[in-house]
């Protein structure tokens, strides 16, 4: 019997093992492997990159090609019947809206374990998820990177 029968759970995907590893708990806790949403998020472009500015990469051509790795990365990974999205923006509050978007009872994420320096310049996205999240969030340990 899993705990969330008739609720969705998002988890954030940055294809890495983790991640896999995330999407599987997540499958854990529900009864149907549709209730579980898995969601990238692509930082916006920067407008004055040589490929915007010459019109070669646009966030619908980015889109539709982490769309189609997704597939490639379930696959690699034996997971089958989740809901996947790509969004643009910024990854927390994206992950957040998106939550609320599909109800989400559970958001379901790895922590990279970054600690010191790393994590004052790279950010946590899991933190700010946490911060903002309007419902539970069950961040799983990974060992640092420092």
């Amino acid at each position: 019997m899993s705990t969330f029968t008739n609720k969705s759970v998002v988890v954030p995907v940055d294809f890495s093992s983790p991640s896999a590893d995330a999407i599987n708990t997540a499958l854990t806790t529900v009864d149907d492997p549709s209730a579980v949403h898995l969601v990238h998020v692509l930082y916006p472009l920067d407008g004055v990159s040589p490929g915007v500015v010459w019109g070669e990469v646009t966030n619908e051509k980015r889109e539709t090609a982490v769309g189609a790795y997704f597939q490639e990365y379930l696959a690699e990974n034996n997971i089958a019947g989740v809901t996947t999205t790509v969004r643009v923006g910024d990854p927390g509050l994206e992950i957040v809206d998106y939550a609320k978007e599909v109800a989400a009872e559970l958001i379901v994420m790895p922590s990279h374990g970054y600690s010191g320096i790393r994590r004052v310049l790279l950010g946590s996205v899991a933190e700010r998820v946490i911060r903002h999240a309007g419902c539970s969030v069950l961040v799983l340990r990974t060992p640092a990177l420092d």
